[in-house]
Formats: C-alpha cells, structure tokens, sequence
C-alpha cells in the first residue's frame, strides 16, 4: 500500500506543476502540443455524440481537458487542456488535478468536455478556477466507451460537462476533488 501512497503524492505533485522555465519555442511547441490533443478529444466526443459538435458551435466556449490516473484505494490523476472563447477565438491553457479516496481501483485516461451556456460561467472558470467533489464511477476503456452529462458532485453553473474514457478501467465509490487553474507555463 505505501508504493501506491508514494506513487500518488508523487503524481500529483507533478500535475500540480513543479515551477519551471520554458523557453519561448518550448512554450509554443506545448501550446501545439495541447491543441492538438484538444482537436483529437473533440473527434473522439463528437464520434461518440454527433450532437455535441452543434452545441459545442454555438455555446460562448467550451474547455476541454485530458487527464491521466491512478487509483487503489487513494487516487490522483492529472492533466491539462484548453478552455476555447468561441467569440474571441482565443485559448486559455490550464490544468487540472484529481485526488481521491474511497473503495476504488484503476488505470485510465479521461476525456472530459465543459461546455459553457453563458459567457460570465465561461470567465469565472478561467478567472478563478473550479475545484468539484466526486461520486461514484464504474466505466471500462474502449470497449465500454461513454459519453454523457457528468455525475456525482460534478456541476458547473451554467455549463454541460461530458465524460469519455476511451483507455482503462475505473470502478469504485470514492470522495473526490477536482481543481482547474490557469497554466502559469502556456499562457
């Protein structure tokens, strides 16, 4: 149990983001690197739910994050992403830690979709950040794709938030906390 405990602190201490320096191309070269990952989740949601490519269009924004995890009994995940203002056309790079606890057990990445219904919902996420308790999980990777509103302590004001996991199996009831904040490294 103490690897895991180990394991974890350490994850998450790496998606809280050690402080460092990027050179101006290092900056853009993850900049491209995140949107890239943004257009190939968007493909992957609107495969899964042709519906949401029309949503999606016509919201004030929408963020979109990949997060990557661990879990046995206490878990951490992590990983960034991009909150898009349709009407400005700019992107706001952020990140995003998880932590939990609970009856839990898994591997897996996570596609996650925030679809903003106001503008003011969208600026407050990107201004101050959103952190978010959890609730009960059980979905399988590939073959047990899901796309749907989010569930548990999950809610955004004046937002839709979607869940994929297209890698990995997740099953459990765990307490879990969620944060976004603005990548002090990409913006």
């Amino acid at each position: 149990m103490k690897p895991f405990i180990i394991f974890t602190a350490a994850a998450l201490a790496v998606s809280l983001g050690a402080c460092s320096t990027m050179s101006s191309n290092e900056k853009a070269s993850k900049q491209a690197e995140v949107r890239k990952a943004t257009q190939s989740s968007l493909g992957k949601f609107y495969k899964a739910d042709p519906k949401l490519q029309s949503e999606v269009a016509k919201a004030p924004g929408y963020g979109i994050f990949t997060t990557y995890g661990l879990s046995f009994i206490i878990g951490g995940a992590g990983g960034s992403g991009l909150v898009h203002d349709n009407r400005t056309k700019t992107d706001t790079f952020m990140d995003e830690a998880q932590a939990s606890a609970g009856v839990q057990a898994g591997v897996a990445q996570m596609d996650t979709l925030i679809i903003f219904k106001t503008q003011e919902a969208m600026q407050n996420f990107v201004e101050k950040g959103w952190v978010a308790g959890g609730g009960g999980v059980a979905q399988a990777g590939a073959k047990g794709e899901s796309v749907g509103p989010g569930t548990g302590g999950n809610v955004i004001a004046d937002a839709t938030y979607y869940t994929l996991t297209p890698n990995g199996l997740q099953a459990g009831f765990a307490g879990a906390g969620t944060k976004f904040w603005k990548s002090k490294d990409l913006n």
